[in-house]
């Protein structure tokens, strides 16, 4: 699979003018010397800026950062799309999406991609024979499963979500692929809470992280 540009469906490189190893949409592919390809990314404050804060959410003193007002915004979900499937390894075969927000980000981007999606599901969704992965919560544990044989040996899967925080879910989602033969080397996220270590504990696994925007604190 060549450049990203080669990736892309037909109708989506002329709607942002991609030809050769140029694009002229909300973000830029540029061929450098010395490495692979580099990505030259517009600022994200105007995505940031359609993220709702609430505070008190879901308990006192927690800053809750709900993307859905930013899904609402047309121009914007599509921007998030854009940027996001700019720094997707071109070797990539399959997009995961855990539910159930990042079914909304994971489905786009395989979309735009030409790629497949996995679905990472909690309990009692799947109806085939499936493999799972417990993982704990500050006050419990869960559970997400998928279906046995959707992955297929060494196959790459691009781990995606919309929000990355103490990481346990994303974490849970890459050892699931891992049982099902797959990859996971990468992983990419709307907003990081980068206090809160979860994107560092996916590093600390051998996971490449990726976000479009960071807020400080809880």
């Amino acid at each position: 699979m060549g450049q990203p540009s080669d990736r892309l469906p037909l109708f989506y490189c002329r709607a942002f003018g991609i030809i050769k190893h140029k694009c002229s949409g909300p973000f830029s592919f540029e061929k450098s010397a010395g490495c692979r390809q580099s990505w030259r990314m517009n600022s994200n404050a105007d995505l940031a800026a359609l993220i709702r804060n609430i505070p008190d959410y879901p308990k006192p003193g927690i800053m809750f950062r709900d993307v859905s007002s930013l899904l609402l915004d047309a121009n914007g979900y599509r921007m998030t799309i854009d940027r996001l499937a700019a720094l997707v390894d071109p070797d990539t075969r399959l997009v995961a999406g855990i539910e159930a927000r990042g079914f909304i980000v994971a489905s786009a981007l395989a979309y735009v991609l030409g790629l497949g999606q996995l679905m990472l599901r909690k309990p009692g969704k799947l109806p085939g024979e499936k493999i799972g992965t417990d993982y704990t919560l500050e006050y419990g544990t869960d559970r997400i499963e998928m279906h046995v044989g959707h992955v297929q040996p060494d196959q790459k899967v691009l781990l995606v979500d919309d929000l990355i925080a103490t990481g346990g879910t994303a974490l849970a989602g890459v050892d699931l692929i891992q049982k099902g033969g797959g990859r996971v080397e990468q992983a990419l996220f709307i907003v990081d809470l980068p206090d809160l270590g979860g994107a560092a504990k996916l590093r600390a696994n051998g996971v490449r992280v990726g976000s479009l925007i960071g807020f400080d604190g809880d």
